[in-house]
């Protein structure tokens, strides 16, 4: 029985049409908010629901957050991670360790994110199936399951990858 999971979303495409706003207050473009709406779709449909959301503080971010939970249509307590902005994949492991609850939706920033995915996953050709998973575009999405007692079990190749997916192949 698959214990814990982890839906790993990069935020999605984000705006740059204000000069001077500083790159942690960019919100999300026309394209980011219809992308969160094609991946929380896909999340509420495949039954992929977070029990709760560790999200970086970055505008884009918590806008993809609020983009997702309303298209899944649940209720999903957010907490907001400082350590996501720009993170690392062993401050990205860090975070997750100190989760309660066993499926987790965290939203983050490349490269850590691609470099965190991969480093998770316990068959790196899984990755190998989605040419685009090693890049991780804006609002790329993977369900990855662990089979561990708690977050703090989680280490290196200990994942597998159940789903990943990117806006635009989800677009009829």
């Amino acid at each position: 029985m698959v214990r814990h999971r982890l839906i790993l979303t990069r935020h999605a495409k984000s705006s740059w049409a204000t000069p001077g706003l500083r790159d942690h207050d960019r919100p999300l473009n026309k394209r980011g908010t219809r992308s969160c709406h094609l991946i929380g779709t896909m999340l509420r449909d495949s039954g992929f629901l977070p029990e709760v959301a560790l999200v970086s503080t970055a505008r884009r971010c918590v806008e993809t957050f609020e983009g997702l939970v309303q298209a899944t249509g649940t209720r999903v307590p957010c907490r907001l991670e400082p350590g996501l902005y720009h993170g690392s994949g062993p401050g990205m492991l860090d975070i997750l360790r100190r989760a309660p609850e066993p499926v987790v939706l965290m939203i983050g920033h490349n490269p850590g994110i691609a470099h965190f995915a991969s480093w998770l996953l316990s068959n790196p050709a899984d990755a190998d199936r989605h040419e685009q998973f090693r890049r991780y575009p804006t609002a790329a999405t993977s369900v990855i399951d662990f089979d561990v007692e708690s977050w703090n079990a989680v280490r290196e190749a200990t994942g597998r990858l159940i789903d990943f997916r990117i806006p635009r192949e989800l677009e009829s």
